[in-house]
């Protein structure tokens, strides 16, 4: 049989015990907001980078000599 101790080095209150479970749900949701945070950022990162290399490369491929352009 179990025996509950009211001492008052291991007595915890309820509001203790409800605060410490908060904390532990508390800090996995704040892992899986930052998470979905910095793949959102390298996302857009990326999708950024992406975007702005066919820009430069287009920039650099319709610069064509005028002779080529007429036909010579």
């Amino acid at each position: 049989m179990k025996t509950i101790s009211n001492s008052p080095e291991t007595f915890e209150s309820t509001y203790a015990l409800i605060m410490r479970l908060e904390e532990k749900q508390r800090s996995r949701f704040e892992i899986l907001v930052y998470t979905i945070l910095i793949a959102a950022t390298t996302f857009a990162v990326a999708q950024f980078a992406v975007t702005m290399m066919p820009l430069s490369l287009a920039h650099v491929s319709t610069t064509v000599p005028a002779a080529v352009q007429d036909g010579v």
